[in-house]
């Protein structure tokens, strides 16, 4: 058989390109070669968009990429190019809206038809080789789309401009508002309830995803109001989700999402940012209820970041893919028969109990594995201690693992994404602070220092560290939430240098992304390409946008520093997109959460003394002991300040008082005695109510 020859795309550092460097496709990658051809040679581009991680565009790709037939057909008529989204996620949010404004939906792989202008005429998301399913066969859409292209150009040309004024009118921001009061953060939770599922938790039917930025909206509510109501169905959702297929019993970590209602069947990929986003959910439920399950996912979660997504040198990866030898969660799931011959016919009956594991199975005649029984009620089912229990299904798990271990893992993907990466140094931050686990602070300061050493350069931040090169100017989002990561640092070892740094990314964010006429950023830096319209990217999805945390940023900067250009810039912010907001909270859910934060009367907790000093440590600890998503938190040691109270201007007011450390405790502009004792401050924190 004759080997094939690699493309453009192997010399690229993004993972999913590579994986289509020996597709028999004549791929470019997004840039000036391509674009120039398309327009030299009045040919339309075929624009293919998706992840290496993304079970349907495998698919595509080895139906219709791998295809030589369908691979010619590409050659001859179109300027192929493929983006990888995670890179690129403007070119993804704009070509995205397009195809949902062509068809009214959208997803990955994303297959979008342009103009020499880059104007898009037509569009979908995965195709079949062949007519299938309602969806046009890829081979006879490309045939039809080049004879149209060719001979009704007038046609192509108003269909682009058509796509063109719809992305324009969605660039738009209405006028903005008042800030936003308390009875609209009300209602912007009421709105929420209106879709909780009250059987599973969470919102909605099928498929159903882990809606990290809504539960923290609600979290941060909660605090706010006291509604007892909130928390209890947040504690019912994480613990369902938690005992769901949706989370990896034997190996840790959440799943993507579940394509049923009862977050049984998951969709087998891990990324990242769910991984970062979850464990701050669990460590809230631990520190305002106690709850010993919430700890455990938690910990688990954080413990496997720490061994699968970890980089040697720093940062963490992106993903890790759901197939596994060509078959979606062949990785994960056991056969009834395996799982006996791995525990023993006398562990069995308990170990198929407790993991949901049944003869036919609940995916396609294996079974994902879930945790459907409480210790409890398998110790009263197998008239065992919960303790012996535990104990059991601890060896069995581990007989599991080892088996697992055996198979062929997933795909991994190994670029370094910089604002996934600041999710991941604020969840290892807080696992820090509230677990008391030192690995998690090393890990998430390792990558900070990683970041700033390999990807902060003088012209810019770089969003991507892939194949020992840096890649792609970073966007808003980038920079805010690099930002907010160094900050929970400083919070959690008292480094002044990470207030510093932050400071620095703000006034680089301030500089690159600004638009001066309305306060709000744009996701593309002004100096970037920008394609077809250059947009500000205001609503949350899976990440806070770069608004939203921008705001989050602003608020916390003015906490420390007392300077009025912070506090201004998150006000306006939180002005211009309280009209959206109040019409769509499911949209702007870490909006609401910045808004919730706003109205929360400030907390500011100032420890002064040795920071070697025993009783400081357990002052400290007392202070991350809850949750107060509101608090300031600073400590100043006396013999070494001077940094500290060049950026953080209150510091300069507190000093020891007699022996020991001091902390110093103010709310809502009023500061109470200074505090020597451990036991008093802890009460302190304890009785603070909203």
């Amino acid at each position: 058989m004759e080997e094939r020859r690699a493309n453009r795309l192997l010399s690229c550092t993004s993972p999913y390109l590579k994986q289509h460097a020996y597709n028999p496709v004549d791929w470019y990658p997004w840039g000036p070669e391509a674009l120039e051809r398309s327009r030299r040679e009045n040919k339309p581009i075929f624009l293919s968009i998706g992840y290496s991680t993304c079970h349907w565009c495998h698919v595509m790709a080895h139906h219709c990429f791998e295809n030589p037939a369908i691979a010619n057909i590409m050659n001859v008529n179109f300027i192929n190019i493929k983006v990888d989204r995670e890179e690129r996620p403007d070119l993804d949010e704009t070509y995205m809206s397009a195809v949902q404004a062509l068809t009214g939906r959208g997803g990955w792989p994303l297959s979008v038809f342009l103009t020499p202008e880059l104007q898009p005429f037509y569009g979908g998301t995965y195709f079949p080789p062949e007519d299938q399913g309602g969806l046009p066969g890829f081979r006879v859409l490309l045939l039809a789309l080049t004879e149209s292209y060719r001979t009704n150009r007038e046609k192509v040309a108003d269909i682009s401009g058509q796509v063109q004024g719809i992305l324009e009118r969605l660039g738009e921001v209405p006028p903005g508002g008042d800030e936003p009061a308390p009875v609209l953060v009300k209602d912007a939770a009421y709105r929420l309830y209106e879709n909780f599922d009250p059987v599973n938790g969470g919102f909605g039917n099928a498929p159903k995803f882990p809606r990290s930025l809504e539960f923290g909206f609600l979290f941060t509510y909660y605090h706010l109001s006291g509604k007892n109501e909130v928390l209890q169905k947040l504690a019912f959702t994480l613990e369902k989700m938690a005992r769901g297929g949706i989370y990896d019993q034997l190996g840790g970590g959440f799943h993507r999402y579940s394509v049923d209602e009862a977050w049984l069947v998951p969709h087998f990929e891990k990324m990242l940012y769910d991984n970062a986003l979850l464990p701050p959910l669990y460590l809230a439920l631990h520190q305002l209820t106690g709850n010993g399950l919430a700890r455990r996912i938690a910990t688990e979660t954080l413990d496997f970041v720490l061994k699968e997504m970890q980089a040697p040198g720093g940062g963490f990866y992106a993903a890790w893919d759901a197939d596994s030898e060509g078959v979606e969660g062949k990785y994960y799931v056991f056969t009834y028969e395996e799982v006996e011959k791995t525990v023993g016919a006398q562990a069995l009956p308990l170990v198929a109990a407790a993991l949901g594991i049944s003869r036919e199975g609940n995916l396609e005649g294996a079974n994902v594995l879930s945790r459907p029984r409480s210790p409890e009620e398998l110790a009263a089912q197998f008239s065992l201690t919960p303790e012996q229990v535990a104990a059991q299904l601890e060896e069995a798990c581990g007989r599991l693992r080892a088996v697992r271990a055996q198979r062929v893992p997933p795909h991994r993907d190994e670029k370094i994404i910089v604002s996934w990466n600041g999710l991941m140094i604020s969840a290892l931050a807080l696992g820090a602070q509230v677990l008391g686990d030192r690995r998690y602070y090393e890990a998430a300061a390792g990558a900070a220092r990683f970041i700033l050493a390999e990807l902060l350069k003088p012209e810019a931040l770089y969003r991507i560290f892939s194949d020992g090169r840096v890649a792609v100017p970073g966007f808003s989002e980038d920079y805010a939430l690099l930002a907010q990561a160094l900050l929970d640092l400083y919070e959690t070892d008292f480094d002044p240098h990470w207030l510093d740094v932050a400071r620095q990314l703000w006034d680089r964010l301030e500089e690159k992304f600004l638009d001066e006429s309305d306060g709000l950023y744009f996701f593309v830096a002004r100096d970037q390409e920008a394609i077809l319209q250059r947009s500000k990217s205001l609503y949350d999805q899976t990440n806070p946008s770069g608004n939203s945390m921008a705001a989050r940023v602003g608020l916390r900067l003015h906490r420390f520093t007392e300077e009025a250009r912070y506090r201004d810039r998150a006000l306006n912010i939180l002005r211009r997109l309280q009209p959206q907001a109040r019409q769509n909270p499911w949209a702007l859910s870490h909006f609401w959460t910045v808004a919730t934060i706003h109205q929360t009367p400030p907390l500011d907790l100032t420890l002064v003394g040795d920071p070697g000093s025993p009783l400081l440590q357990e002052m400290v600890r007392a202070a991350y002991r809850h949750f107060l998503p509101e608090r300031r938190l600073v400590l100043k040691n006396p013999a070494d300040c001077a940094a500290l109270e060049d950026l953080v201007p209150a510091a300069r007011t507190y000093g020891p008082e007699g022996d020991g450390p001091t902390a110093y405790l103010c709310r809502h502009f009023a500061c109470q005695p200074a505090i020597k004792d451990v036991g008093e401050l802890a009460r302190k924190l304890a009785e603070l109510k909203p």
